[in-house]
């Protein structure tokens, strides 16, 4: 009996956890923005973010480092870095249902530092993405996407 009541808390403090990891990953529904916070710093988080892409057999197209190009331009900028990556046969599903889904395709991961010198992953989030232009037959495609982002971005959450 004690061990059932204990593997019962444990699973209820296990669901507890994932429920709150799975909230503190959401967009505000007002802007469509996700936040993850990295437990690594930046040079790092973009590296291992791109290993993981790489490891997923995910194209990358680019990494703009948006803080260098401010300074070329003489501007102050916190470091900030632009990560470009997809898979073209889950993400032009989204065009071929709405040509203007081309906007938000392929996928854009902003990693920045706040006033703090903490990391974030930032992304659009899907479901927001698919209300945007409309979308309603893609629906496990963007779960998918949804999936394949968190888990990208679960590399930088833990040191």
């Amino acid at each position: 009996m004690i061990r059932r009541f204990s593997r019962l808390c444990a699973s209820l403090a296990l669901a507890a956890l994932l429920a709150m990891s799975a909230a503190s990953a959401r967009a505000d529904s007002d802007d469509g923005i996700v936040r993850v916070k990295s437990a690594v710093p930046m040079q790092e988080a973009i590296a291992r973010i791109k290993a993981d892409i790489a490891a997923k057999g995910i194209k990358f197209f680019s990494e703009i480092d948006q803080s260098k190009l401010a300074a070329d331009a003489g501007i102050r900028l916190r470091p900030s870095t632009l990560l470009v990556f997809g898979n073209a046969p889950l993400g032009t599903q989204f065009i071929t249902s709405n040509p203007n889904a081309g906007l938000d395709w392929p996928v854009r991961l902003l990693l920045t530092q706040d006033d703090n010198g903490d990391v974030w992953a930032v992304w659009t989030d899907f479901e927001w993405i698919a209300r945007r232009h409309n979308i309603g037959d893609r629906v496990a495609q963007f779960k998918m996407a949804t999936t394949v982002v968190n888990s990208i971005t679960s590399t930088i959450a833990s040191k």
